[in-house]
């Protein structure tokens, strides 16, 4: 019996699984991906913008975004915790040093950490402000807080925004060493999780 899963955690092996995440695994972090990134620009966006009936739908599909990348990420995350990831190939973890081993772990977990902590902010955010959060303009979510405007402007609002470019900047390391693993080491690590 080989002792490589104690020494590397990311390389257990899964019962009956392959080297390659399965469909619904995929198709909720594509989904996902998609989801934050235009969420994020339209956050951008509007936030650069007067007051005006443009900015008001912006701000609406915003929020509603923000509950569904939350509602998406308790899938995904549920569905992960029920289904270990594949394990990574021997040769990816032989190659990768132990602090990127540990990069990998810790990226992963703030991702999800992220995926969670912006949205909430967001909604608490939207609630201190009195405003309602209507799903697709027919279901009304519950108020997250209390009404307090000064809170919500001193407060939530910048730990939403602050939360989010993070969230960003994450993304991108994420992103960069996908491409890392690509180009550079030419290994199969993207493959993965690849469409």
């Amino acid at each position: 019996m080989s002792a490589e899963p104690l020494k590397h955690p990311v390389a257990r092996p899964r019962p009956g699984g392959g080297r390659r995440y399965g469909a619904v695994a995929i198709a909720l972090h594509w989904l996902l991906a998609l989801m934050i990134a235009a969420s994020f620009s339209v956050g951008l966006y509007m936030a650069g913008l007067p007051f005006s009936p443009l900015r008001l739908r912006l701000f609406n599909w915003h929020k509603w975004a923000g509950i569904t990348i939350l509602t998406l990420s308790a899938v995904r995350l549920l569905w992960r915790l029920s289904h270990p990831p594949p394990p990574l190939s021997a040769r990816i973890v032989d190659a990768m040093p132990g602090w990127q081993l540990s990069a990998y772990r810790s990226t992963h977990l703030l991702l999800y950490l992220l995926f969670f902590a912006v949205p909430l902010l967001g909604w608490a955010y939207t609630s201190a402000l009195g405003l309602p959060v209507v799903l697709f303009g027919v279901l009304p979510l519950p108020d997250f807080v209390a009404v307090d405007k000064e809170f919500a402007e001193a407060v939530l609002k910048p730990m939403h925004q602050v939360s989010a470019f993070l969230l960003a900047a994450v993304v991108g390391v994420h992103i960069g060493a996908a491409l890392k693993h690509r180009f550079v080491d030419r290994d199969d690590l993207l493959d993965r999780m690849w469409v």
